[in-house]
């Protein structure tokens, strides 16, 4: 009887280190979701101050996607700062379903495909 106990206790603790080394190896949920964020070179030809939004007119992303129009959530304060027509760069990135731009900055008029 003593060897079934001495068993079980044995088992149970065996599971429990294997519990705690499976969890502290595991990345932690910022890990797992870290945001990846790509360069972005293109032209205003939206602006959705209601909404916190510019249509872009962007080139291609090299590896991610290809030249296109599209509507990005911004921060409320960039949408005051640009209009129709300015040429930008930004940090483009998937948040929540959402696509968004971050670090936008006024650029260089140039080729935009």
């Amino acid at each position: 009887m003593k060897r079934i106990h001495f068993l079980r206790t044995a088992l149970a603790l065996v599971a429990f280190v294997g519990f705690v080394f499976s969890a502290a190896a595991a990345p932690a949920p910022a890990e797992k979701s870290a945001v990846k964020r790509h360069p972005l070179r293109g032209v205003i030809t939206r602006i959705e101050p209601e909404a916190s939004a510019l249509m872009v007119k962007h080139e291609t992303i090299p590896g991610v996607m290809r030249a296109m129009t599209m509507r990005f959530k911004v921060a409320p304060d960039v949408v005051k700062k640009f209009k129709v027509g300015d040429t930008i760069t930004a940090l483009m990135s998937r948040v929540d379903d959402e696509w968004r731009l971050d670090d936008v900055k006024r650029a260089t008029p140039g080729k935009t495909k």
